[in-house]
């Protein structure tokens, strides 16, 4: 599963807020937030911290990023013969 934090790094922009102070409001370990911002997946608690500090709610700080049809199939590369 794909997922984007731009909602998040856009209005944390909009309100001249730091990810640093994010991080320690919302009391994230910094390895967190670096899965983050590498957009990768965090627990939902975490989110929920964020969205607490932020006053925001999950739609507001992250997207489902559909994966690539090709990506997603299992690749078959069984060549038969006849």
């Amino acid at each position: 599963m794909k997922v984007s934090y731009d909602r998040l790094w856009k209005l944390l922009i909009d309100r001249k807020m730091t990810a640093a102070t994010l991080r320690k409001e919302a009391e994230i370990a910094p390895n967190t937030m670096t899965r983050m911002k590498k957009e990768q997946e965090v627990t939902l608690s975490v989110l929920g911290r964020i969205c607490n500090v932020l006053d925001v709610d999950f739609g507001d700080i992250i997207e489902y990023v559909p994966e690539d049809e090709n990506e997603s199939k299992p690749h078959n590369n069984v060549v038969t013969h006849e």
